[in-house]
């Protein structure tokens, strides 16, 4: 991942030192349970605790350099540990084991950590989309459908319904780290061949992970899972990011993001204030999906094992990873930060949607009045067109119209706003996990 969109917590678990630290824990944990079955020495297994290298940048050099010679990144790495405990204790590094059990679990063991991270600031970000909900649940705002005028609704029932949707992402992201949170020792083709199911037991647990049954590698649906979750939540993210574009633009006005001192929002023209976190929330989920699609095609391997899916994971893991967190970030910066302008929303909603947003209502009172439907469907969509055509009140025209035949307090009851978002405490409601 680019240093841009890199957050540093998330960038360090995915570094090549804390993957060979991993790595190296996998192997002494797994030399460890083999000493207590009595397999290997106990005095030597004690001293690979004892001689552990520092797993530093100088290691990963030393790593890279040997690669070179084997072709092998993990044959290198033991290469390198071994010389640095020193024989003949360093034998017993990787004994019993094929590359996977090491990689394999350790990758594991790190995106579920990384995971740990999504969910803590995936719930920050619903937390600051309930906040805004219900301190905004009684501003009014036209609802649109197709991008027109439909009815209206209020700017908390727009919060309340991302933050159910971020919310249920959580829980996505939750069974995603449930399902990566594994791990496996089960030798050449997962047959335990040449080591005791006990030692997968051991080293697992002392990692938090699950023991599962594999073939050479562990099952690639669990990592397609996750990045499903990420790519969920990436969505979700745009979804109240283009919501976010929309209201703010010129002609409507209702929302902005918040613009800091001494930003600039164009280059060119001084009277900007473009959407750019929005839009840059957008054009990211676009790439979360891009690497959910690499994900699932890593899922089908020939037989017991190929590598083909390795170099996709390399990149798109790591990066998918802390993708997720810099937007999560991000998005609730822009949650937490959004600028309302109510009294814009509620000028379009009255006087810019030239009270159609009401056409519903009256033609629901023609029913109740005793006329048919399509009779009241067609009076009101006639007087609807003449408002839009003429740039005059919607209620005006019904009023004026001699087949409407309402009562004052009818028309009344039709044009009330009030009435309308009667229920809106359903969407506060719902935010079940409010304190």
């Amino acid at each position: 991942m680019i240093p841009r969109y890199a957050p540093k917590d998330v960038a360090a678990l995915f570094s090549d030192e804390n993957r060979f630290d991993t790595m190296l824990e996998v192997e002494i944990l797994a030399a460890e349970a083999l000493a207590e079955q009595g397999v290997l020495p106990a005095a030597d297994v004690a001293q690979l605790r004892k001689r552990r290298p520092l797993i530093d940048a100088a290691f990963v050099v030393e790593v890279d350099e040997r690669e070179q010679i084997t072709n092998h990144d993990t044959a290198a790495f033991v290469d390198i540990v071994q010389a640095k405990i020193g024989m003949p204790e360093g034998a017993w590094i990787h004994y019993g084991l094929t590359s996977s059990d090491v990689v394999d679990t350790a990758l594991c063991h790190t995106l579920a950590r990384a995971m740990d991270i999504v969910i803590t600031e995936a719930t920050a970000l619903r937390d600051a989309l309930t906040d805004r909900a219900v301190e905004s649940i009684n501003l009014p705002i036209t609802g649109r459908t197709h991008g027109m005028h439909a009815e209206p609704t209020t700017y908390g029932a727009k919060f309340s319904l991302f933050a159910l949707q971020v919310n249920r992402d959580i829980e996505r992201a939750k069974r995603a780290r449930e399902a990566i949170a594994v791990g496996k020792l089960s030798g050449a083709v997962g047959t335990y061949s040449n080591i005791d199911p006990a030692v997968e037991e051991y080293v697992c647990r002392a990692l938090g992970l699950e023991p599962v049954p594999a073939t050479q590698v562990i099952a690639r649906d669990r990592h397609a899972e996750l990045l499903y979750a990420c790519a969920s939540l990436g969505t979700s993210m745009e979804q109240f990011a283009l919501e976010v574009r929309l209201l703010a633009r010129s002609e409507v006005g209702e929302a902005e993001e918040p613009f800091t001192k001494g930003q600039k929002g164009s280059s060119a023209m001084p009277h900007k204030r473009n959407p750019v976190l929005s839009e840059r929330l957008c054009g990211l989920a676009r790439v979360l999906r891009g690497y959910l699609q690499a994900g699932l095609e890593d899922v089908a391997l020939w037989h017991e094992r190929d590598i083909s899916h390795s170099s996709v994971e390399r990149v798109v893991l790591p990066d998918a990873l802390q993708l997720t967190v810099y937007m999560l970030r991000k998005a609730t910066g822009l949650a937490e930060g959004l600028v309302l302008h109510p009294e814009r929303a509620l000028e379009n909603l009255t006087v810019g949607s030239l009270g159609l947003v009401f056409s519903q209502s009256v033609l629901l009172a023609l029913v109740e009045s005793g006329m048919s439907r399509d009779d009241g469907y067609r009076i009101v969509q006639a007087c609807a067109r003449q408002a839009i055509e003429d740039r005059r009140n919607f209620r005006e025209i019904v009023e004026n119209n001699e087949s409407v035949t309402l009562s004052s307090d009818a028309l009344a009851r039709a044009f009330d706003a009030e009435r309308l978002l009667a229920h809106r405490g359903r969407f506060i409601d719902a935010l079940a996990w409010r304190s």
